[in-house]
């Protein structure tokens, strides 16, 4: 699906850390689009746009990762690992296709294009799609953050579990 290795190394390290950066990143950008109307015209498309990066590198990432997995020995901590982040594909989803949304309803050729069609829905319409779509974008911007990091918690614990298990006090 893409690449594993780079100078011989695998790449899903490197991937992480664009994961780790991007995800909270489309979350806050999403969350500013959402609740101050000041940001959402100053940030614009570029909330889709990241998000949109974002979720092409989540399956980038998770391919490397069980490129990995399936190099080392089996543990069930990496099952763990790999596990929660086969689900962060679903959180980005999310969060592109609610910030492309709000984008596009907030955009002046959206209303333009809505009332060039005859289209003239309620102002109450428009406050309950909104509302709606300021609720979802509020749990995924928080449920992708939250992810991240039990990604990353597990991540770390089976890279350095027998490290730290040796290293300790307790061990020697």
């Amino acid at each position: 699906m893409g690449p594993t290795t780079f100078n011989g190394l695998p790449i899903h390290p490197l991937l992480v850390h664009f994961v780790a950066v991007l995800v909270p990143i489309s979350a806050l950008l999403l969350l500013l689009s959402v609740c101050w109307p000041a940001a959402r015209r100053r940030i614009g498309v570029f909330s889709p746009v990241v998000s949109l990066i974002t979720l092409v590198l989540v399956p980038l990432t998770t391919h490397a990762g069980e490129w990995l997995e399936h190099r080392t020995a089996p543990d069930p901590l990496v099952r763990i690992h790999a596990e929660l982040g086969d689900q962060l594909i679903y959180w980005s989803a999310g969060v592109f296709l609610v910030a492309l949304g709000w984008w596009a309803i907030h955009h002046p050729r959206f209303h333009a294009w809505r009332a060039a069609r005859g289209g003239s829905t309620s102002r109450t319409t428009s406050r309950v799609v909104a509302t709606g779509l300021s609720v979802v974008a509020v749990v995924l911007a928080v449920g992708s953050t939250v992810q991240v990091y039990r990604i990353g918690e597990s991540g770390a614990a089976a890279v350095w579990s027998d490290t730290t298990a040796a290293d300790s006090p307790a061990a020697q």
